[in-house]
């Protein structure tokens, strides 16, 4: 819901005085900055730079950590507007390596704007979380328990993760939490000198882009936030049966496509029953990758399911399916969920300090198994639903407890939905523009975030970006079609490879 009172975070007590209100001339915004911006190493056509900010917003006379920049200058230096303040989600996501690597902003908006990406608090360039590699794999190892013992080693080496980080990196551990980095996101715009702020962010960086526009609405030029979590969902089951719900749902849409297309694999057979029987049989051992003898268990095969969110790879799915069933053949390549190995450090602290769900035992995540079993009985699970256990026994305090969103409802808010992501789900980004009053575009088709130089939508692109350089919303209810079609290669939307489940790909 909107209000009109302000909602000011409890950790703000460092912050200071807000920025102007208007678009300041080129001169002024460099006689105000205070980034000491040099060529980034690798990419020198980009700049990086670091600020210093308190490791506890709380505390701001005490220790200190930095906060790692990088800046793509805006292509028209002459018709440049100011910066847009970037993070491309995670947790554990870095807008430095996005920037030096791509240039994230449609060519309207990047003539017009430079676009400055951060990399967060605990995040490779900036003060970073470190954990052991041995407990890290230990850690992501134990993510499907399926026994009570199972269960029990999930909370031993998530108290065990959390003793190696604390060692390695200190207190940063428990000043994690989005709560922190909205202090940060501030603290780059008075740093920046540019008065108000533009900013965008994908997936995980929603969170932070809501909940900065609680604490500082009337230091918020233009804010888009593209695939918006929902920080109000407090239930695991509910979550859990968010995240499940679209992949069920694009699955259905394969299998009658499969069935009745004529080139795919298994066209004219019952793909549900198909894949059903794949299932049955990883769960009784015996099947087995035909290219590497391996035993696929039920985990492995789920990949499957999870690649049905693209329509581009349908194909590709049904061959796969064949090439287990008849046991040869070679298995082809398929994007699915980020392999948790793949995350940093930052996944854990940051994700419990922001999200806390209450489990009185196994009994509990064994009842949400089965009833995910019961209501989406083909895909049945996907990686995205663990995250309701990923804090079980982790001594990492929830400082940013789950709540509805508090915004003043002058704030000016665009939200960017996919119809068919299955990470940051649409009902998600309903609920929070529901909740914040913003405006919701919806991209009618699949996969994760839209709003990029190489997005899916030429109808998103330039909705956003005459918001971004006019100001001027998006008309109420705007609906971008899908232009992805199934089986037909070059059509997926796919974004640059950030780290975290969270995050714009």
């Amino acid at each position: 819901m909107r209000s009109r009172k302000r909602f000011l975070a409890g950790v703000a007590a460092g912050a200071v005085a807000v920025g102007a209100s208007f678009v300041m001339t080129p001169q002024a915004q460099a006689e105000n900055a205070t980034v000491d911006w040099q060529p980034c190493e690798g990419a020198e056509e980009v700049q990086c730079a670091s600020i210093e900010v308190p490791l506890d917003w709380a505390n701001p006379d005490g220790r200190t950590i930095e906060i790692a920049l990088a800046k793509r200058e805006a292509s028209n230096p002459d018709a440049r507007l100011g910066s847009i303040v970037m993070d491309p989600g995670g947790p554990g996501g870095s807008g430095v390596e996005t920037v030096k690597a791509v240039q994230m902003l449609p060519e309207a908006t990047a003539e017009r704007f430079d676009i400055v990406g951060f990399d967060p608090r605990g995040v490779m360039n900036s003060t970073e979380v470190l954990c052991g590699e041995d407990v890290l794999t230990e850690y992501f190892e134990q993510r499907q328990p399926e026994s009570r013992k199972d269960w029990f080693s999930l909370s031993v080496v998530n108290k065990a993760l959390y003793i190696d980080c604390k060692v390695r990196s200190g207190d940063l551990i428990d000043h994690a939490h989005n709560l922190q980095t909205v202090e940060d996101i501030e603290a780059i715009r008075q740093a920046l000198g540019e008065g108000k702020l533009n900013y965008l962010g994908y997936s995980y960086g929603s969170l932070m882009g809501q909940q900065y526009a609680e604490a500082y609405p009337e230091n918020i030029r233009t804010m888009v936030l593209d695939g918006n979590m929902d920080h109000s969902i407090t239930e695991p089951w509910e979550f859990a049966r968010s995240e499940v719900a679209p992949i069920e749902e694009t699955f259905n849409q394969f299998a009658d496509w499969c069935e009745t297309t004529e080139d795919c694999a298994l066209y004219g057979q019952d793909v549900r029953a198909y894949y059903a029987d794949l299932k049955d049989r990883a769960r009784d051992g015996d099947l087995i990758d035909p290219a590497t003898g391996d035993p696929i268990d039920f985990y492995d095969l789920s990949s499957l399911a999870f690649a049905t969110g693209q329509p581009e790879v349908w194909g590709m799915v049904a061959d796969n399916m064949v090439a287990l069933n008849e046991g040869e053949g070679t298995m082809r390549a398929l994007a699915g969920p980020e392999e948790v190995e793949e995350m940093n450090g930052l996944y854990s602290a940051a994700w419990c300090g922001d999200y806390g769900f209450d489990f009185d035992g196994y009994g509990d995540w064994e009842d949400i198994r089965e009833r995910l079993s019961e209501e989406f009985p083909n895909v049945e699970w996907t990686q995205y639903a663990d995250h309701t256990i990923a804090c079980v026994g982790s001594p990492i305090k929830n400082k940013n407890p789950q709540r509805e969103l508090d915004i003043d409802e002058d704030t000016s808010i665009v939200m960017i939905g996919n119809r068919y992501d299955p990470a940051t789900v649409y009902e998600w980004n309903l609920a929070a523009a529901e909740q914040s009053g913003a405006r919701l575009v919806t991209y009618e088709g699949y996969g994760h975030t839209a709003y990029r130089a190489d997005g899916p939508s030429s109808c998103v692109n330039d909705a956003v970006s005459e918001y971004f350089i006019n100001q001027v919303e998006p008309e109420e209810g705007l609906s971008c079609e899908a232009t992805e079609q199934p089986g037909v290669m070059g059509t997926m939307n796919a974004g640059p490879d950030v780290v975290g489940p969270y995050a714009t790909r």
